[in-house]
């Protein structure tokens, strides 16, 4: 079962995920307010960025694509609960669409898919994904890690369509992609199954998971970073794995 401190939180009213937010509330800011979202947000955007964006995360889906695979896999053997698997599987048929939109993107901007070369940071990111695809490492951390990522993409992306922002039009569909309603459920559905499944866990386990939470957001910065480093600031490196 989970360690003594993850039950007191939770007897508070406290999940897990919100308990770590709060306790890694900076660096979930850095990731979720970064200084590119907030040019897209206030019209600002250098469009060039966002083209490197565009390149840099069409590499990153491929990758993506295969660790929410994993995942699914690792729910059919480890999830005490179904319905686990029909919220993953949804997941992965979106991606099939979200693959179009990219090739669409790409086509409007002049972009040759083949000829993408991947930054060190998507190199990075992605191969942290593939470690997260190992047999040995457990469901719990690794639906805790998805849905990390989707969170951060979906409370980025959101800030920049909300009512009264200055979005550029032509930036306004990508961020509805991801700021959506119904994204945000989705990502909700995923944030009470990693708490269901680090409420049931252990210690070790829920240990595991936070490290993994925190490996996402240091990557999300990362990613971020590659395209727009913040002012004035070195763009953290991201180990290895």
């Amino acid at each position: 079962m989970a360690d003594p401190k993850t039950r007191a939180q939770l007897a508070g009213g406290m999940t897990a995920t919100d308990s770590w937010l709060r306790k890694h509330r900076l660096i979930y800011t850095e990731a979720t307010r970064h200084p590119f979202v907030l040019t897209i947000r206030d019209g600002t955007v250098d469009l060039s960025a966002f083209r490197i964006w565009l390149e840099q995360e069409c590499e990153f889906l491929r990758s993506f694509a295969a660790f929410v695979a994993s995942v699914l896999v690792k729910a059919w053997k480890e999830s005490d609960d179904r319905a686990d698997e029909e919220v993953i599987l949804g997941s992965l048929a979106s991606l099939n669409d979200e693959f179009a939109w990219f090739k669409k993107e790409a086509l409007k901007r002049d972009i040759n898919l083949t000829e993408i070369v991947p930054q060190k940071a998507t190199v990075g990111y992605s191969r942290f994904l593939e470690s997260l695809m190992r047999p040995e490492v457990e469901y719990t951390v690794a639906i805790t890690a998805l849905w990390g990522i989707e969170a951060v993409y979906h409370e980025s992306f959101a800030y920049c369509s909300e009512e009264g922002t200055k979005t550029p039009l032509e930036l306004r569909e990508a961020c509805g992609r991801w700021g959506n309603e119904g994204f945000g459920k989705y990502c909700n559905r995923l944030k009470e199954i990693a708490d269901r499944r680090l409420e049931m866990g252990s210690g070790e386990v829920s240990k595991k998971a936070e490290v993994g939470l925190l490996r996402v957001l240091e990557y999300e910065v990362g990613f971020w970073n590659m395209i727009r480093p913040p002012p004035h600031r070195t763009a953290p490196v991201v180990g290895g794995v």
